[in-house]
This record gives structure tokens, sequence and C-alpha cells, in this order.
């Protein structure tokens, strides 16, 4: 069951209200096997030097490729990240940034993907800022389809 961005956004602001509440993470399109979430700039997201810091950006990384999970499996709140590795390429100026997520493989138990941080620069050509590779524990379906808590 494909979730809609409105779904995405909906089952976000239900079980995720902390995220919701601060209006700083956008779903911006949802694909087979893909998302793209937006962090809105905040100076809330800077660390000192004036750039986004690394908890944000893992931030944005995690929720975007939980997204694209959940817009392949539907609202499966207790799919959790096993493990998340990033690297930080280049400092992001404050300005928005976009996570690119991609599902590599999706199974009855694990999900693989990644996402690429991008941010797009005055002449609005996109720079990659951060690359991240995560591993995702589905949790069991019930005959039913819905998960088993």
């Amino acid at each position: 069951m494909m979730m809609s961005v409105d779904d995405l956004t909906a089952f976000l602001a239900k079980e995720y209200p902390q995220l919701a509440e601060s209006g700083d993470f956008v779903v911006d399109e949802v694909a087979p096997m893909s998302a793209k979430l937006r962090m809105r700039y905040d100076r809330r997201h800077l660390r000192p030097g004036g750039t986004i810091s690394g908890p944000s950006m893992f931030t944005l990384a995690d929720v975007g490729l939980y997204c694209a999970i959940l817009g392949e499996l539907g609202p499966v709140a207790m799919a959790v990240t096993t493990n998340l590795n990033i690297n930080f390429l280049r400092m992001p100026g404050q300005r928005d940034l976009v996570a690119v997520c991609r599902l590599h493989k999706l199974g009855k138990r694990l999900a693989v993907g990644e996402a690429s941080l991008v941010q797009a620069g005055p002449d609005g050509r996109e720079t990659l800022v951060a690359h991240a590779t995560a591993t995702y524990s589905i949790p069991p379906r019930s005959s039913s389809g819905g998960a088993v808590i």
C-alpha cells in the first residue's frame, strides 16, 4: 500500500508530533522505492561556524529514508533504524537541505537505502553535502497485512 505525500505528512504529524510541530521537515515527494524530504532552514539547526549541524543532517537522512519505506509499506510505525552511516562532504550554507532517498532493498525483515543530502546554491545548482546509507528493521506483518506489535 503506497502512501502519498499527504498520507506521509499526516502520519508523521500523528506519530511524531515533535517533528511536525517544528515545521522544519516537509515531505516533498514520494515515488516507488524513493522519497524526498526537505529540511527548511532555521538557525536552530546551526552549529558554531554558521553551518548546519551534523545531528540535523542525520535526522534529515533518517526521516527521509523512513518516508521512502513507509511510502512502499504503508503506515508501519515500528520500522526502526538499525544502522545509519553518514559521510559529511561539504559544509552546507544557511539554506534548505533536501534528502533524496532511494531504497536498494525492501525485504520482509530489512530495508536498505541511501540518502543524498543536497543543497541548492545561489545559482540554483545543487551540491551534494552529505551521503548516508542505512538499514532498517521491519516488524513482522500479520496475515491481515498489519504489523505485529
